[in-house]
């Protein structure tokens, strides 16, 4: 897939999953990258589970990267939310 379309994916990808995990997005910048990062676990975790990954444009990459984006958002969440919860004494 060319960049454009991989960024395209991320964006989709990205909104979709911000929005079913927090409510509110993380902003344009942080959604495209969240969910390219996505896209890339939700096609590893697919070819792990015998699916096909992503090859291009579709309904079907488009879920796989929704998925894999979610999955990222929940660790990514929980990572934050360690970091930015602890206090310095």
């Amino acid at each position: 897939m060319s960049l454009f379309a991989w960024l395209l994916l991320g964006l989709l990808a990205g909104f979709i999953a911000s929005h079913l995990v927090n409510h509110r997005g993380e902003g344009m910048i942080l959604d495209i990258l969240l969910g390219i990062v996505g896209a890339i676990i939700g096609g590893w975790l697919a070819h792990i589970f015998g699916f096909a990954g992503i090859t291009t444009v579709n309904l079907h990459g488009l879920i796989v990267a929704t998925v894999g984006s979610i999955a990222f958002l929940f660790v990514y969440h929980a990572i934050r939310r360690n970091v930015v919860g602890r206090r310095v004494l």
